[in-house]
């Protein structure tokens, strides 16, 4: 766990120096506090998919989840039938996965239930962030955080959404701020994030 230094002089944590895919999902995505909630169900559902395989499989692959998937709108894919499951076991633009594909519908519907009762998914993740945390010495896969969402989403009926599968959404919408103490982001992220949990 260290920080690399790329070609363009620029300080980064060592998994998002390269390729450039992931150099912009770093430098751009990965631990900016994110609230819309079209964006947070999106990431739940690709890392659900993401399970067994590697994030740079699935970011190459997200556009093509988006055209599938309706833009990764709760409600319409709350409204995916039998057909569109057979569509999109056809579409070779995405992880063909029959399990995975009919877990992103019902956690649509579950995220339905859970706007209902919160107001937002945003409301309910964001409840979950702890205060901020020194700059990690090492990026942990689970946290005691994520093991009590992952149950509690369970619980809800939410399905491929394991403790591991969780941190790692934590880590991307900027519940956790998991860039390493040098990283040219990790003090813009800080940032927003300490903006966005005082309501400024």
């Amino acid at each position: 766990m260290e920080i690399v230094l790329g070609d363009d002089d620029v300080a980064r944590c060592w998994w998002g120096a390269e390729p450039e895919i992931y150099r912009i999902y770093h430098d751009e995505e990965w631990g900016r506090p994110t609230t819309d909630d079209h964006r947070l169900f999106e990431k739940v559902c690709l890392e659900g998919f993401q399970a067994g395989l590697s994030w740079l499989t699935i970011l190459r692959k997200r556009e093509n989840f988006r055209a599938g998937f309706s833009g990764f709108d709760p409600v319409e894919v709350a409204s995916f039938g039998d057909d569109d499951v057979a569509r999109l076991l056809t579409y070779t633009g995405i992880v063909r996965h029959e399990g995975k594909i009919r877990s992103t519908i019902n956690n649509a519907v579950r995220a339905l239930e859970l706007i209902q009762e919160t107001g937002s998914l945003s409301t309910y993740f964001w409840s979950w962030a702890g205060p901020e945390d020194p700059a990690p010495s090492e990026i942990a896969a689970t946290t005691e955080t994520s093991v009590a969402l992952s149950k509690d989403l369970k619980r809800r009926g939410w399905s491929f959404v394991g403790p591991t599968s969780v941190y790692a959404f934590m880590q991307a919408m900027g519940l956790v701020n998991d860039h390493l103490a040098g990283c040219h982001v990790r003090e813009v992220c800080a940032e927003q994030r300490r903006s966005l949990m005082s309501g400024s």
